[in-house]
Parts: C-alpha cells; sequence; structure tokens
C-alpha cells in the first residue's frame, strides 16, 4: 500500500517538474529565438506566474470561493434532477424510450452558446450561476446513473421479482446501492463543468467570482500576463478540487466499492 502511495506522488512530482520545464523553455524561446515585439505579452515566465499567485493568493481564494459555491448550488440541483429523471426513466421502459431523444438533444446547444440564453432569461446574478450549472451537471448524472440501473445483474432482479418483491422495495434493497457506483462517475464528470459553465457566466457580466478576475485581467493586462496565468490556475484548482470532493463523498458514501476495487488488484 505504502509503495503505491509513493509511486503516485512520484508521478505527480514527475508531472510538476515537466510542466515547469516546458513553461519556462517555451518563454525562453519566445524571448530569444521567436521575433516577437512584445515577448512578455505572449507568455510570461512560469516561475513568475507562481510568485503572481502566491502574492495575490487572498485576492484570488476568495473571489473562487463564490464561484465555487455557485457552482456547488447548481451542482445539487442538477444532480437531484438528473437523479430523479434516471429513476423515471429506469422505472418505465416506455419513459425511457420516448424521454432519452430529448434527454440528449438538451445538451446539443453548447455551453457558450447556451450561457447566454441563460443569461437573458435568468439575469447576471448568482441565480444564473446555478441555473447553468444545474442544466450542464445533470446530463452526466441522469445518463450514468440510469446506465447503472440498466447494468444491475439480471439474475439478482429476478430473484426478488421471484419472491413477489415490490417495486419501490427492489430498488431500495438492489437497484439503488449497485447504481451507486454509477452515479458518482456521472457526478465526478459533472463537477468540473460546472465551474467552467459558473466561471464563463461570471465573464459575461457578472461582479465577483474568478471569472471576473480572469476578464479584468485579460482586458487591462493582456493574455500574457502573470495575473491572468494566476486567476487560469486558480480556475484550474477549482475544477480539480471539485472532483475530489466528489470522490472523498464517494469514499464515505459507498466504502464498499473502493475495497472490492483493492480485491481486484490484488
Amino acid at each position: 500500500m505504502e509503495k503505491k502511495k509513493v509511486d503516485r506522488r512520484i508521478v505527480v512530482a514527475v508531472w510538476v517538474c515537466a510542466l515547469f520545464l516546458v513553461w519556462e523553455l517555451a518563454a525562453l524561446l519566445i524571448r530569444t529565438v521567436i521575433p516577437v515585439n512584445t515577448p512578455e505579452t505572449k507568455l510570461p515566465y512560469f516561475h513568475a506566474v507562481i510568485i503572481t499567485f502566491v502574492t495575490s493568493f487572498i485576492e484570488l481564494a476568495e473571489s473562487a470561493w463564490v464561484t465555487f459555491v455557485n457552482a456547488a448550488h447548481g451542482f445539487l440541483i442538477g444532480t437531484l434532477i438528473g437523479c430523479i429523471v434516471a429513476l423515471v426513466m429506469s422505472w418505465s421502459k416506455v419513459i425511457e424510450k420516448i424521454g432519452f431523444p430529448y434527454l440528449i438533444v438538451s445538451q446539443m446547444i453548447p455551453v457558450l452558446g447556451l450561457a447566454p440564453i441563460i443569461y437573458k432569461l435568468v439575469g447576471g446574478g448568482d441565480q444564473s450561476k446555478v441555473a447553468i450549472s444545474a442544466f450542464i451537471s445533470f446530463f452526466p448524472v441522469a445518463v450514468n446513473l440510469l446506465d447503472g440501473f440498466n447494468s444491475v445483474d439480471i439474475l439478482r432482479k429476478e430473484l426478488l421479482y421471484s419472491y413477489s418483491t415490490p417495486k419501490p422495495v427492489t430498488y431500495f434493497k438492489l437497484m439503488i446501492p449497485s447504481a451507486l457506483p454509477a452515479l458518482f462517475t456521472g457526478m465526478k464528470i459533472a463537477a468540473p463543468r460546472t465551474i467552467t459553465a459558473a466561471i464563463l457566466i461570471e465573464m459575461m457580466g457578472s461582479t465577483e467570482g474568478i471569472g471576473v478576475k480572469i476578464l479584468y485581467a485579460l482586458y487591462y493586462s493582456g493574455a500574457g500576463s502573470t495575473k491572468f496565468w494566476s486567476c487560469i490556475i486558480m480556475a484550474a484548482i477549482l475544477g480539480m478540487l471539485s472532483s475530489v470532493v466528489v470522490s472523498i463523498l464517494e469514499r464515505m458514501i459507498i466504502p464498499w466499492e473502493r475495497a472490492m476495487i483493492k480485491k481486484g488488484e490484488a
């Protein structure tokens, strides 16, 4: 067990070092090899970005927290809607056949096209961030949970049916526990997407949030500024943090799944 932990740390360290070296070399090449008039506006040095990130951490963290809270609210609402949709579709195959195409169609509008629509309908406040985060998150949750319901062992279902087990009891005893891993898979996919959606709405006219910081840094300092890249790094950390939170919840709610994975690896 300890060996696996050490190996993961080594892998992370290698990736961080590789990122640092590649970024530094790219910035150096822009300044020495590629003929550009203003290299500092193209790509700053990575160490300069880190320095700006550290010195501006409190300011960035406060803005990131606003984004995270709104995205989390939308994520919870979207997850609840996705669970209800998947439950209803799995309950009746007729409803699934009728409703699934509409479920797919609802995701054909790209986020860049959907954000202005929600912004106009709901407004530029926190409600629009919550609304688009909920809309973005419900689909992967619904699809993965529905797949989890449909993947339950048919022999187990037939055994319960042979004892004339009521359908609600079958769901409570078998279907829902068996589909929980699929549910968390959908949640892991949805969580970072809600952060991206909330940031996009913030960049369209909000007054606070990490998206506003990104927009201001881009507008006043340009894409090559250390401030801009510091905001991008904070946004990336938010996306990773959302996935980590879901993973922690998964370990708390379905610890047997992790034990089964470890047993299978052994």
